[in-house]
């Protein structure tokens, strides 16, 4: 087996498992505090980011279920491009499908962190946060890539 293939299973296990543990913890033993900045505090989220969908409730987990199926299919035809990335698509897949068990688990995905400091903003999770940093990872790796690409132009 690939060292990516390795390093993927322990990336996904390991989000994937705490992301679940911190929210069944939320769920049945009720962690609410209110700090200055931020609280915790249990949320339903219906839809998707910033509840955007949320008309789509019983559907939304079949939906985003499928794009995940298709994502895979993509990659296994692909194999390159999950050797290229397999470190921002770990952490997606562990986040997306910790967040679309919820959806079966609870009818929602659940959210906990409030951030609250100088504006409100929408209430989110561990799973928001990694699938952010890992979009954050991908484009930084694309733009390293034009970057090296663009100096290995220059130099021939």
């Amino acid at each position: 087996m690939r060292k990516e293939y390795k390093l993927s299973i322990i990336i996904f296990i390991c989000i994937f498992a705490f992301d679940q543990f911190v929210k069944y913890a939320f769920v049945n033993f009720s962690w609410e505090v209110d700090g200055p900045y931020m609280s915790l505090k249990l949320a339903y989220n219906y839809g998707v980011a910033f509840s955007m969908f949320a008309f789509l409730q019983e559907y939304l987990k079949y939906i985003q279920l499928l794009i995940a199926l298709i994502a895979t299919i993509y990659l296994l035809k692909n194999k390159e491009v999950f050797y290229k990335y397999f470190l921002p698509i770990s952490i997606l897949y562990a986040a997306g499908l910790s967040n679309i068990l919820d959806r079966f688990t609870y009818g929602a995905v659940v959210d906990y962190f409030y951030w609250h400091y100088g504006f409100e903003f929408a209430i989110f999770n561990i799973a928001d946060v990694m699938i952010n940093i890992a979009v954050a990872i991908l484009i930084f790796m694309q733009i390293k890539e034009a970057r090296d690409e663009k100096k290995k132009a220059s130099k021939s």
